[in-house]
């Protein structure tokens, strides 16, 4: 039997009223920016026209969105397509043809005519609408695959707590882009699925402790052992935390503007995962009464017998 050792052991669960009203908070702004502002969701979800130009040298970004800014496509994406002399420009549905809009955009752009337009091509609501739809089944997917593991992994309360501890990083997330108007697109729905991923493995990685350490320490009180599993664990969430933020903000700030967006997603993902493992899932887990009774391995009958008759 194990002992727990209060002066190693950080106090977590003493907060755990803070941090559940901290995360109300966050929800309930996020979900009332979802419904009344919504997402700011980019052409992949909207519709709207692909136009890529080859330049006869490296392209600045910068230079190429003010000159569209001037010409009255604000808020266009503008990106390097595989080389620095190919640029891929996203616009949104303006009710032109393609045809015209393409016009437009080179004699925004083509002063001298060294700009070969390369291709045109149109994306429909329909289809937006299309992936809009199947990105929140497949999240709902992951969800309902993810509540039957833990289930069968751990215990129905656990489960619960890993889905909820889930849905709020989720709903988070997207609720800072809902607030800061930030684009949403298809690299941005993988970088929420991602999350989803990232935040499962630490919440398991607590639960597992959790359900070790209710075995192990027989003297404690619920509380007790979940600050322990939680403090046993923090070092290894911290470490991955840091390393994963390391190479996230780097793909953030040299990346390029095609990876920005999947990059920035996974930074605010990753940070209220973090936060989440820590004190949401193991607040929850406390909060549905997970205790002792539920955690200790189920004797089987005739078992003291059979070890008694053993010589």
């Amino acid at each position: 039997m194990q002992l727990i050792d209060p002066k190693n052991t950080i106090d977590f669960m003493s907060k755990r009223k803070l941090a559940i009203s901290l995360s109300v908070i966050l929800l309930l702004i996020s979900i009332a920016s979802l419904a009344t502002r919504g997402l700011n969701f980019g052409i992949d979800f909207t519709g709207g026209t692909l136009i890529e130009l080859g330049y006869p040298a490296s392209a600045d970004l910068s230079v190429v969105r003010q000159e569209l800014d001037d010409a009255g496509f604000s808020g266009a994406t503008v990106q390097h397509f595989g080389t620095s002399q190919d640029v891929l420009i996203r616009l949104a549905p303006t009710g032109e043809s393609s045809a015209d809009l393409s016009t437009r955009v080179l004699d925004a752009l083509n002063d001298d005519g060294s700009i070969e337009l390369r291709r045109v091509e149109f994306v429909g609501p329909q289809v937006g609408d299309e992936l809009a739809e199947d990105g929140g089944l497949a999240m709902l997917a992951a969800l309902a695959g993810i509540l039957i593991y833990v289930y069968l992994r751990f215990e129905i309360r656990f489960s619960l707590g890993a889905v909820m501890a889930l849905v709020h990083d989720v709903v988070i997330t997207l609720g800072v882009f809902s607030v800061m108007q930030l684009p949403f697109d298809l690299t941005v729905l993988a970088a929420v699925l991602a999350v989803i991923g990232y935040s499962l493995n630490d919440t398991i990685v607590v639960y597992d402790r959790i359900r070790e350490n209710f075995r192990k320490m027989r003297k404690g009180t619920s509380e007790q052992i979940i600050n322990s599993s939680v403090t046993q664990t923090l070092s290894r969430t911290i470490m991955t935390s840091v390393t994963t933020l390391l190479v996230l903000i780097a793909l953030f700030s040299f990346g390029g503007e095609i990876i920005h967006a999947f990059s920035q997603a996974l930074i605010i993902g990753v940070l209220v995962g973090t936060y989440s493992s820590i004190y949401v899932a193991s607040s929850l887990a406390l909060i549905l009464g997970v205790s002792k009774e539920d955690l200790m391995p189920v004797e089987k009958e005739g078992a003291d017998a059979e070890e008694d008759a053993l010589p």
